[in-house]
């Protein structure tokens, strides 16, 4: 039996904050799963929640919002509707017997490349053990 060690997550990154420090993780050589995949956006409040439910009914085991946080070129609200959008996303997983827990949000920063693996990790992990007790 073939045991997966890491797990399928989609992360929603910005062009002008969490990109930069998804691409210096790389250019650092900072480990992480091979089976992270990004999207770029311009802001992480345009994510839908029809997004995050496609992709997790399309066989990604978790999707993570690298939110822009206070640095927002679009805006200082940009974390409060980014914050409301994970929590109506959660709200529809509920409904839909769908661990909450497979959806996560947090700020990165343009410099924030560390901050970004030790996420992505930890993220990787829990969607791991969720996995063995379903």
């Amino acid at each position: 039996m073939n045991v997966t060690k890491n797990a399928r997550i989609l992360v929603f990154s910005t062009v002008k904050i969490s990109d930069p420090a998804i691409d210096m993780a790389g250019l650092l050589k900072l480990h992480y799963s091979p089976k992270v995949y990004t999207i770029s956006v311009p802001c992480s409040s345009a994510v839908k929640p029809r997004w995050i439910l496609r992709a997790l009914a399309k066989g990604f085991d978790g999707v993570f919002i690298a939110a822009d946080g206070t640095d927002c070129p679009y805006g200082e609200s940009c974390t409060e509707k980014t914050g409301e959008i994970v929590k109506k996303t959660h709200q529809l997983m509920k409904e839909s017997n769908i661990d909450p827990v497979r959806l996560k949000m947090a700020a990165i920063c343009s410099v924030c490349s560390e901050s970004f693996i030790k996420h992505i990790n930890s993220f990787n992990d829990t969607l791991l053990k969720l996995k063995t007790t379903e």
